[in-house]
């Protein structure tokens, strides 16, 4: 892995220690352009580390300091999450720049090396538990939709970043809800309130009332980029609500 220093002007001081790595897609065509932005005071973004196509490795902002990545933004809680964070921009065209034909431009194999070496050393180097490895979706899911459901988050928990549930048998927990069942937007019960702690339990900002609204169907959506990447809908279906029930008990004990 190669790392060139690219130094941005765009930081300040850090506000607490670092407890968290945020990943990202840059949404941009090319990397050149994405690094000019992130280099351009009046742009006020950037983040510690971008990782090229071809696996390079820059390094805008020093890890002591506090880059301008994820903006608003929420984790069990906590607020100001780029004074917590490491922040890491992927180029990739993402949501925004599909390629012809509508399909996400996918990621590189250099580049996913690169990502994966560079995660484990942050998150050695600062003791990050692995439910604090998050994509800018689960931290800010009303405004981002990276690094999107085309990313590897599976390799990327075998490979030590993060964590990944057991899948279900489909035959039990079908991605497509049965008629008359699974949860619907609009349901005020006790079953949506249980649904919403599972999902404050992995670190989403989520409130228990009850109601299946249409933040929490957004909010479900940032899951199933992550955790449901065949089946992003943003509809509690059998599959996914088993998987929030096995993600937030991998998140918590992760945390021990």
């Amino acid at each position: 892995m190669r790392i060139i220093d690219s130094p941005s002007p765009n930081f300040n001081d850090r506000r607490f220690p670092v407890d968290m790595l945020v990943l990202h897609y840059t949404g941009m065509k090319t990397g050149p352009s994405a690094l000019e932005r992130m280099c351009d005071p009046k742009a006020e973004v950037s983040s510690h580390y971008m990782v090229e196509e071809n696996g390079d490795v820059f390094q805008l902002v020093d890890e002591s300091m506090r880059a301008w990545h994820a903006g608003r933004s929420s984790w069990f809680g906590d607020t100001d999450l780029n004074s917590r964070s490491v922040g890491i921009e992927i180029v990739n065209r993402g949501h925004n720049i599909p390629l012809p034909g509508g399909e996400l431009q996918p990621y590189f194999r250099a580049q996913i090396e690169s990502v994966i070496e560079l995660s484990k050393s942050i998150l050695d180097r600062h003791k990050i538990p692995q439910n604090r490895v998050v994509g800018h979706s689960d931290i800010a899911p009303e405004r981002k939709d990276d690094p999107g459901e085309h990313f590897p988050w599976e390799e990327l928990s075998e490979r030590g970043v993060g964590f990944w549930p057991v899948r279900p048998d489909e035959t039990a927990f079908p991605s497509v809800a049965p008629q008359g069942e699974g949860i619907k937007l609009g349901e005020t019960s006790e079953r949506v309130a249980e649904l919403q702690s599972l999902l404050a339990q992995i670190g989403y900002a989520v409130e228990a009332d009850g109601t299946y609204d249409k933040f929490l169907g957004i909010v479900i959506t940032a899951f199933q980029r992550r955790w449901n990447q065949s089946s992003v809908t943003g509809l509690a279906d059998p599959m996914t609500v088993e998987l929030i029930r096995r993600v937030a008990e991998l998140a918590g004990a992760s945390s021990r």
